[in-house]
């Protein structure tokens, strides 16, 4: 049996260390096949607009160039990041509906597994912790 669409994770299963907003939320960006923008991409499920977050992974065992990722989330509104820590460019952040696709990724002349992630939301991780 093959797996035809993105796989749900528990956001504590794929930080487990915790995870840090860095930059701010930025549209993405739909191409045509002769490269030019086509204005903000959407969910083919949803239909939703697709936002994306540049993410830093808390993980202190995370191997070199795997400490950063970036995770698209589906809304009609564009999501509102936490505030940042004490003048810090880092935001504490949970996600939820969190998914993973795997895929392979060209490089280097040597293929690897990478993974795309989305989620639904967006929370402050400190709201997250005390339930709202």
């Amino acid at each position: 049996m093959a797996i035809k669409s993105a796989i749900p994770v528990d956001f504590g299963a794929f930080f487990p260390a915790g995870a840090f907003m860095v930059g701010e939320v930025e549209r993405v960006i739909d191409w045509t096949e002769d490269g030019q923008q086509a204005g903000q991409q959407h969910d083919k499920v949803s239909g939703k607009p697709m936002w994306t977050v540049r993410v830093i992974d808390a993980d202190p065992e995370a191997r070199k160039g795997q400490g950063e990722v970036s995770v698209k989330i589906a809304s009609a509104v564009e999501p509102t990041p936490p505030p940042e820590m004490n003048g810090l460019p880092f935001r504490p952040v949970v996600f939820d509906g969190l998914s993973v696709t795997p895929y392979v990724k060209e490089g280097g002349g040597r293929p690897r597994v990478a993974f795309s992630l989305r989620a639904t939301d967006m929370k402050p991780a400190i709201a997250a912790k005390r339930g709202e």
